[in-house]
């Protein structure tokens, strides 16, 4: 298949690094120009340097806290145009059911949810007016499978789940597509800060990783971490011509964590 993405403008949030940046990079590998996005602009120039010398593709960096209206103010203009939105940015992290405070909740939504419609009310207008267009929402198996030990990140993901399946209603008949992808258990720094939290320092990092798979994700059926590029390859073919009959949909690559036969 040939993914090509020419002349395309590709906005990806929260991918200075992990799954964010594995998407940047296989987005500018089909052609498409390419917005690097986070807070830091240290850490913006860098990753948006690194993508451009991977790919040779064109690739430029907005710094911009897009969990706030005014950051989001700020990236609609630097790039009021964009062809392909990801709202990859998410925060994660345990903490006990009975300790989560008002705020943790609150702060999860707005990060995890508010970002992310606050965008697609932003960038959707222009696509339909077009009549192209990709908005695809990255989520989690915590959206349909509840962490225990985290559920205020299974509530934000699986409001996004719904915040998706609402806007490609919304995008009905106009050539914007709307999806959400269903990311399994993924292998990047954070996760790796998250299993080492949950199994102990002590472990080899192969070691901890199976015994995390086994005590915390034993539905997986990958038995493995997935790597960010492989959540990535999804992802650039939703944005791709040949994903224009996939609107609504809540797509998985979760390594078959989700114990369903259904999408």
């Amino acid at each position: 298949m040939q993914l090509d993405l020419s002349g395309r403008t590709a906005l990806v949030t929260g991918s200075t690094g992990g799954i964010g940046r594995a998407i940047a990079a296989d987005l500018a590998g089909a052609g498409a120009r390419v917005v690097v996005n986070g807070r830091d602009q240290g850490r913006v120039d860098e990753a948006a340097a690194g993508i451009r010398a991977e790919t040779g593709g064109e690739v430029v960096g907005v710094a911009a806290d897009v969990a706030t209206a005014e950051g989001a103010d700020a990236l609609a203009a630097a790039e009021p145009d964009v062809d392909v939105l990801v709202n990859n940015l998410g925060i994660f992290g345990p903490q006990p059911a009975l300790e989560i405070a008002d705020d943790d909740w609150r702060r999860y939504f707005e990060v995890n949810v508010l970002s992310a419609a606050r965008l697609i009310r932003t960038y959707l207008p222009g696509m339909t007016s077009r009549g192209w267009g990709r908005v695809l929402d990255v989520a989690s198996d915590s959206a349909v499978v509840i962490p225990a030990e985290m559920i205020h990140y299974g509530m934000s993901k699986t409001a996004l789940l719904a915040v998706s399946r609402g806007f490609a209603k919304e995008a009905a008949g106009t050539g914007v597509t709307v999806n959400s992808v269903i990311a399994g258990p993924t292998h990047t720094g954070g996760v790796e800060g998250f299993v080492r939290e949950l199994v102990g320092d002590e472990l080899p990092w192969d070691e901890a990783q199976r015994q995390f798979m086994i005590s915390y994700r034993p539905q997986s059926l990958l038995q493995r971490l997935i790597e960010p590029e492989e959540i990535a390859h999804l992802v650039t073919y939703l944005a791709s011509p040949l994903a224009s009959a996939t609107t609504g949909a809540a797509v998985r690559v979760d390594g078959g964590y989700v114990d369903s036969i259904i999408p």
